[in-house]
């Protein structure tokens, strides 16, 4: 075993421990008590938390906040000409219409987007990247997924197909019980 697997595994049997403990008390203390999501979710937490401050240190270093590259990257997404309307943005980023305004305003003034009412007679705002626009996500994308790449990579392809597979199948299960299917989209770039 090379001296990376090495601590590899023992950080790993350290994380496993983590949750263990959490579950071994809860169980001494309220005997009866299910523990065995502990084991997932307290991982998931955990993991949650490193990527996103990971990607926020990454975002910072950019100049980037991850609000606006969240508007500029479900804008690049949809492929030329780079144009949505403000309610289908405010579905596709999972915000209110508030929200949405105010990022394409802020957007706007950085020169990222431009926005026209649309031209039937809708209200409908049409919000569209600018190549300043454009270049920012381009760069900034490449950033974000090859660091998150690179935090994966301890992981073979196939566990990472098999572990995408497993939380793709979790995520579908707990948004059916809670009925929130939208949360789907979160972090999507």
């Amino acid at each position: 075993m090379s001296g990376a697997d090495a601590t590899r595994s023992v950080n790993a049997a350290a994380h496993r421990s983590v949750a263990r403990d959490i579950a071994e008390a809860w169980q001494r203390e309220r005997p009866g008590t299910p523990v065995s999501s502990i084991g997932i979710v307290t991982p998931i937490w955990q993991l949650a938390k490193l990527f996103g401050d990971d990607r926020r240190r990454v975002l910072a270093r950019a100049g980037v906040d991850a609000a606006t590259l969240d508007l500029l990257s479900v804008l690049r997404r949809g492929g030329p000409p780079y144009t949505l309307n403000t309610r289908e943005i405010g579905q596709r980023c999972l915000v209110t219409a508030g929200a949405v305004s105010q990022r394409v305003a802020r957007a706007e003034r950085e020169g990222l987007v431009t926005r026209r009412p649309a031209r039937d007679r809708s209200r409908a705002v049409l919000v569209t990247l600018t190549q300043a626009g454009h270049d920012l996500v381009e760069a900034t994308v490449d950033q974000v997924l090859y660091r998150e790449a690179d935090l994966i990579g301890s992981l073979t392809p196939e566990r990472q197909e098999q572990l995408a597979e497993l939380l793709r199948v979790l995520l579908d299960d707990v948004q059916d019980r809670l009925g929130d299917r939208g949360m789907g989209q979160v972090g999507q770039l």
